[in-house]
């Protein structure tokens, strides 16, 4: 029995205001029924006006999957009753969504988009802690909600969490939204089956609730064993919805599945047919596209020479993304400037050491101060200077920490910090000689450990030059002068 995943998206667009009136479109806002107006609490003889701005992130999206964007296209009432949904039907699109079509490659697979729609999403149910009763908060009802729906083409639930990953990254590559699963900015409904042996596919079952790509995976893992499960038993599958039960890791029948005719779509009356190619330049539109994860994951690796993971990490986000090109390209510059002094060996090594510092170091001081990339007062400019500073073997690792912190707190240039910190490493072999035949000389019994063949005394010589030098002595040129003055006696 072969898994067969179809994916729903819902996805909360980046606008000031909602979907059909002026109330503003703020996920930040916490006191219930703020953001409200009559048109999105559904009062009586009330009329909805589009969001351009929404349709326009849509049919970005549209375009970076590949889609067809729809000559013509429309809003649909889709007719159902709940306490937060407060017109009784949901405004959305059934036959002439704003993009039909498209694909996004996970792993080398190609996974087909079905369609990309918009729509506006509900309110939201506060229930109390006795259960005795529930409260509306409409702060919700009324934004923008795009929908994309795949093809069942995803074959494990490791693959779908994959390809929620990436969808999330390109929506913020687009700046349509920041997708944050865990703040409800980004839900997923899973269409799962199994297919025979024969390829036909068994009884789709809805799974719904799915708030983190953990819940992706582990929902769809358990849904496929269930119905592996009830199939070996001799039973059937019900055609249903289940929800995700994430504290016992179960999923559990919620109701029915509802089919189109269920909701009994039909043409909003108070919205006008959208001839979208009058409404929109769709050539300024598709050039709009920046260039996108795939694209990019894939340049880094062939350009910069990295590796798939830490390409990975740099792709994840846009402006670390564009922070390491910025450093890349000063390199480059340097190199280019410097060529006839430096190898191109080490030339090669800037750009991995840059990587692993930013990666390390440079993230690590971010995670701690709860800053972005964006945030952080560091130039790529003086970033690259301080990777020079390394690589010439200027300061030392030790050093080059310190001086990192330093811009980081300050933004300061790191030449300056090196100075005022009196952080220059010493590699000059004879300005260290004499400090190295003091040590040896002041420590007969370690020097004897070391003619013993005791490894040890020999990093302990080191350290004690380090200390002498305050930290200053290259490490290197240090060991090669203890080990040539020792190697002698």
């Amino acid at each position: 029995m072969t898994p067969v995943i179809g994916l729903e998206i819902h996805v909360r667009l980046k606008t000031k205001t909602k979907m059909f009136c002026e109330s503003l479109n703020d996920s930040a806002e916490h006191h219930p029924n703020i953001n409200i107006c009559p048109v999105c609490a559904g009062h009586p003889g009330v009329l909805p006006t589009i969001n351009k701005k929404a349709v326009e992130h849509v049919l970005r999206v549209g375009f970076a999957l590949g889609s067809e964007i729809a000559e013509i296209s429309k809003f649909d009432r889709k007719n159902y009753f709940y306490p937060d949904l407060p017109k009784g039907y949901q405004i959305s699109q059934y036959d002439k969504p704003f993009c039909l079509g498209g694909v996004l490659i996970i792993g080398g697979r190609k996974v087909r988009i079905r369609r990309v729609h918009l729509e506006e999403d509900a309110g939201k149910l506060m229930h109390s802690e006795n259960g005795n009763f529930s409260l509306v908060d409409l702060n919700r009802a009324g934004t923008p909600l795009m929908e994309l729906v795949t093809e069942p083409d995803i074959r494990s639930a490791k693959e779908a969490k994959i390809f929620c990953e990436e969808l999330q990254i390109i929506f913020r590559y687009l700046d349509i939204s920041n997708a944050d699963m865990e703040k409800g900015e980004m839900r997923c409904e899973a269409n799962i089956s199994l297919a025979d042996e024969d390829g036909k596919f068994g009884t789709k079952v809805e799974v719904k609730n799915l708030n983190s790509f953990k819940s992706v995976e582990h929902a769809i893992e358990y849904e496929i064993e269930r119905q592996k499960t009830v199939l070996n038993s001799g039973q059937v599958v019900v055609h249903e919805t289940r929800g995700w039960d994430e504290n016992g890791k179960e999923t559990f029948s919620q109701r029915s599945k509802e089919e189109a005719h269920d909701y009994r779509y039909f043409p909003d009356p108070d919205l006008p047919i959208l001839e979208v190619s009058k409404l929109f330049d769709l050539d300024k539109l598709k050039l709009s596209i920046p260039e996108l994860p795939l694209e990019k994951r894939s340049r880094f690796m062939n350009q910069y020479a990295l590796f798939q993971s830490e390409a990975e990490i740099l792709i994840k986000d846009r402006s670390l993304a564009e922070f390491f090109e910025n450093v890349a390209s000063e390199l480059e510059s340097w190199i280019e400037d410097n060529k006839e002094e430096s190898s191109g060996k080490e030339n090669n090594n800037l750009i991995k050491l840059a990587v692993n510092y930013i990666l390390s170091d440079l993230m690590s001081l971010v995670h701690e101060t709860n800053n972005t990339i964006k945030e952080i007062l560091i130039t790529p400019e003086n970033f690259s200077e301080l990777i020079i500073l390394i690589h010439k073997n200027k300061i030392s690792s030790a050093g080059a920490k310190i001086v990192l912190k330093e811009m980081f707190l300050t933004g300061a240039d790191p030449s300056n910090i090196v100075e005022a910190k009196n952080l220059l490493q010493v590699s000059d072999a004879g300005q260290l000689e004499k400090i190295v035949r003091e040590i040896i000389d002041g420590n007969p019994k370690v020097m004897a450990d070391y003619k013993a063949g005791k490894e040890n005394a020999l990093q302990f010589f080191i350290g004690q030059g380090m200390k002498q030098t305050k930290g200053q002595a290259n490490p290197s040129v240090l060991q090669e002068l203890f080990k040539k003055i020792l190697d002698k006696i």
